[in-house]
């Protein structure tokens, strides 16, 4: 009986293995909802527009050093089906930027088997800790205020390795809006 589920029905982790998600670093998220759904806004004229979950989305971003310690925020950008951020742990950006250096010299490590990590807990002030709060906030306030949302069930996140990284990261959330004809995400 024990076996009956070994290796079934299980989501490989979108994690790197080899990272650890507390380490101070900078890092690209983005977030989609449930079918692409576009419950945040619309862009008109390449500017965004928000709806009340889009309201909340934003607002409820803006809060995250609130919550979690050490924690900064890069560029953020509502867009009608997803979001983009970048979220710096350690709150001490010359340490995020000499992880990213080291990062950016540091040769691939040995993947580590995901059933080593699968159920350790990675401890408060991860980025998978803080993404998961912040869409239960989201979740939360959009049910209390009868705003109709749902979340995809995952999020995507890229470790930014270097300063030229995070610039062109940067640009692409500033000037999404713009671009949402070519995004990956748009749908009309």
């Amino acid at each position: 009986m024990s076996d009956k589920f070994q290796n079934k029905y299980r989501i490989a982790s979108a994690r790197a293995s080899w990272w650890n998600y507390g380490t101070a670093g900078s890092y690209f998220i983005t977030i989609c909802t449930k079918g692409r759904k576009h419950f945040f806004g619309e862009i008109i004229k390449g500017k965004m527009y928000l709806a009340s979950a889009g309201i909340l989305a934003d607002v409820l971003w803006h809060e995250i050093p609130h919550h979690s310690k050490n924690v900064e925020l890069g560029a953020f950008q509502v867009m009608p089906n997803h979001l983009h951020g970048i979220l710096v742990l350690n709150n001490n950006l010359l340490d995020a930027v000499e992880t990213r250096h080291a990062l950016s010299l540091q040769s691939e490590q040995p993947p580590i088997s995901p059933a080593q990590h699968r159920f350790q807990n990675q401890g408060k002030n991860t980025v998978s800790s803080i993404i998961g709060s912040y869409k239960s906030a989201v979740t939360k306030h959009t049910n209390r205020l009868g705003i109709e949302f749902a979340w995809q069930s995952l999020f995507h996140d890229h470790i930014i390795r270097d300063d030229l990284e995070y610039q062109r990261i940067n640009d692409h959330i500033e000037s999404n809006p713009e671009n949402w004809k070519n995004d990956r995400f748009f749908s009309g």
